[in-house]
Order: structure tokens, then C-alpha cells, then sequence
């Protein structure tokens, strides 16, 4: 038996490997950091083979996140089930047999770069959309941006990012999604929304900490989401290409996709602080929130972050370009365990359900287009 992780989104290490009702493994915490617990790796010739995979580093994780956990696994990385799954005194153990020589174990199913440069290529062959190179990562890996539409004076601007936190792997499936509606050709929504905007859309914000393994930040170990007031060249050049463009576009809309660990919901963040708390931006979250919780049935209000808005981190994107542009601003957060009020014991949070909030979010944003127009020179 052999277990690896040295390919694309890999990340573990092998502790003793020599009693396959004992594996000892530990994850690596990301470059220059202590932070930790986005796992993916390969098991080889242990077919049929009960296993016992045992990360002994678990307890340095996020609190409350392995509480209800149940990790991934798959024999051809593209059907990911769950699999049994505890947790005790700081170790996290993942119970499976193998149904063929080869097996797949993951925090969540992966999106690799080699996926996203296959969606890229899927997206510009489409013909509705083009691609901008924003600009170079810490390691030389391209910023890709999309854009669908040609922006004009009576477009509105919309601005979606995902994966800054690059184990947060629902995040770019929910941008497939996403993409693969609002370039359908024939549904009457998308067309309304392409007719109506412009869209500038980033999949993946941390190519490097993604390629990596990472779980939260970039080669620099910098929290991405954690750099949007003061971004730097030297530390975290993926978000000041990114704020650059912002700029210069005048966003109405910005939408930034999350995943969360501890929280076994799907639900979406306004901007924590005076921009949030009032009209028309507190309304307009509210009306988009209903609309998306009517298309969608995993999403939920009820649940969510327990913040004060009035001690919001102005370093966080939608905290921050809430308050700079005044426009409708919100983070949407998917979790990597199952929902609580609408379970699946076999797939749990999916990429599946990852790609149909995607999809989904088309409708909501169809269905508000009209009030941000009515609002767009309150902004402007």
C-alpha cells in the first residue's frame, strides 16, 4: 500500500503507514503558517482492505469543525461519497475500504487547476465570454478573470469572486454552475441578465495556495480575505489586481463565494458595518436573500455568522468594498459538512449542490436586477 498527496491540491503526511487499521498521517498547515486542515491524497493497492486513517493533527483545526464531519472519498474523483467519519481527543478517524486499487480522500471534493483551466477554455469556447489576464501570483500563475458582456452606460456591473480561501473548494464548483447558466443560450433568466450586465468573474482568487494544498492563504501565507485594505505587490498581489479592476468598473453588484467549516448551512453575509446597516443596501440583501432562499432550497437565513456589525473587519472584502463603493456587497458561505435541514447521509454538501446554488443564484439575481437599477445612482 501506498499513500501520496504530491500532485495538484495535494496535501498530507504520512506518519507510519504500516498497519492499515492504524494509519497515522498529519496534514500540512499552509506556507509560512499555522493554520491547517484542508487534506487530499491517494491510497494505492488496497483493494478491499478495511482502513483506518487517522489525522493526528486534527485538533489544531478550526474549533466545532468536525463535529457531524464526514470526509470524502472516491475512486475516480469524479463521484465523491461520504464515508465514516470521528473525532476524539484530537484525532480525526476515516473509516474505508477500497473498491479497487486506487481511492481518493478528501476534506471536500477537490477542484483542481488543471479543472479550472478546463473551465476556462469551456467558458471562452461558448463564445459569450472573454478572458483578461488581471495579473501574476507570487509563484507566476495566472490571475484569470471573465468577463461576459460589453459594458455600456445602461449595464449594470456585477463582480463575483471565489476561492480566496483556496480549501473552500465548493466555492469554483459553484462557479461552474453559475457559468454554465448564465451561458445557456436559451434560458430566458440568463439572457435577461446578460441583455441587463456586465459580469466580471474571477474562479479561483488563490491559484497558488489551491495548487499547494492550502487550506486558507496564498505562498505568502496570506489570508487573501484578510488583505483588501491594504494589498501589496510583495504579499498579496491576487487581491490588488483584483481591487485594481474593481476600481475601475464601478461595481453594482459583488458577490464573494465562501465555504465554511463549523457551520452546517448555506447562507449569505452582508457587509458587517454602516453600509450594511442601512437602506437601500440592508434591503437590497434581504430582497436577494429571499429570492435566492425561494430558488434554492439549501439556503437558508435563519443561520449564520454571530457578528456585531458595528466592530465589522474593514479588511474583508465584502466589508470593505461595501463601505468604498456603497453598492449591494455580500459573502455567500456553503458548508463543507451536510446541511442540517435538508440532509443527504450519502453525498452531504456535494458538488452537485455546490453547482445548483450556482445555477440558482441566476434567478435571484434576475429577479432584483430591476430594484439595483431603481438604486444605481444612489451609488453611482
Amino acid at each position: 500500500m501506498q499513500i501520496s498527496s504530491t500532485f495538484d491540491g495535494g496535501n498530507i503526511a504520512v506518519v507510519d503507514a504500516s498497519n492499515p487499521s492504524n494509519i497515522q498521517l498529519n496534514i500540512n498547515p499552509d506556507s509560512h503558517t499555522d493554520c491547517y486542515q484542508w487534506f487530499y491524497f491517494r491510497i494505492t493497492g488496497a483493494k478491499n482492505q478495511p482502513l483506518c486513517l487517522r489525522i493526528e493533527n486534527a485538533g489544531g483545526a478550526y474549533v466545532g469543525s468536525w463535529d457531524d464531519y464526514q470526509a470524502v472519498v472516491s475512486s475516480d474523483r469524479e463521484n465523491w461519497v461520504r464515508t465514516e467519519t470521528s473525532y476524539d481527543n484530537g484525532v480525526l478517524s476515516i473509516l474505508h475500504t477500497p473498491i479497487c486499487n486506487i481511492a481518493y480522500v478528501a476534506f471536500f471534493a477537490p477542484y483542481t487547476m488543471e479543472r479550472h483551466a478546463d473551465l476556462i477554455a469551456k467558458t471562452l469556447g461558448t463564445g459569450l465570454a472573454d478572458l483578461e489576464v488581471l495579473g501574476q501570483t507570487l509563484e507566476g500563475r495566472s490571475l484569470d478573470l471573465l468577463t461576459v458582456g460589453t459594458p455600456s452606460q445602461d449595464k449594470l456591473i456585477f463582480w463575483v469572486t471565489a476561492r480566496q480561501h483556496p480549501g473552500e473548494t465548493m466555492a469554483e464548483w459553484w462557479i461552474e454552475g453559475f457559468l454554465e447558466r448564465l451561458l445557456d443560450l436559451r434560458d430566458e433568466e440568463a439572457i435577461r441578465l446578460r441583455e441587463n450586465s456586465v459580469f466580471y468573474i474571477v474562479p479561483n482568487m488563490n491559484p497558488d495556495g489551491s495548487y499547494r494544498g492550502h487550506l486558507r492563504t496564498n505562498a505568502a501565507g496570506v489570508d487573501l480575505n484578510r488583505a483588501w485594505k491594504a494589498p501589496t505587490l510583495d504579499h498579496s498581489p491576487e487581491v490588488f489586481h483584483t481591487r485594481e479592476r474593481m476600481f475601475a468598473t464601478k461595481p453594482d453588484f459583488i458577490l464573494d463565494v465562501h465555504g465554511v467549516e463549523s457551520i452546517k448551512h448555506a447562507f449569505i453575509v452582508g457587509p458587517e458595518g454602516p453600509a450594511g446597516l442601512k437602506n437601500p443596501i440592508a434591503q437590497l440583501t434581504d430582497d436577494y436573500k429571499k429570492e435566492l432562499g425561494v430558488a434554492n432550497i439549501d439556503f437558508q437565513t435563519l443561520a449564520g455568522f454571530d457578528t456585531d456589525p458595528n466592530e465589522a473587519d474593514d479588511t474583508i472584502a465584502s466589508n470593505f468594498l461595501g463601505e468604498y463603493f456603497g453598492c449591494l456587497c455580500m459573502t455567500l458561505e456553503m458548508p463543507f459538512k451536510d446541511t442540517t435541514h435538508t440532509p443527504d447521509p450519502k453525498y452531504g454538501w456535494s458538488t452537485a449542490r455546490s453547482m445548483k446554488m450556482g445555477r440558482d443564484s441566476v434567478t435571484a439575481m434576475a429577479n432584483i436586477i430591476d430594484r439595483l437599477r431603481e438604486e444605481q445612482k444612489a451609488w453611482r
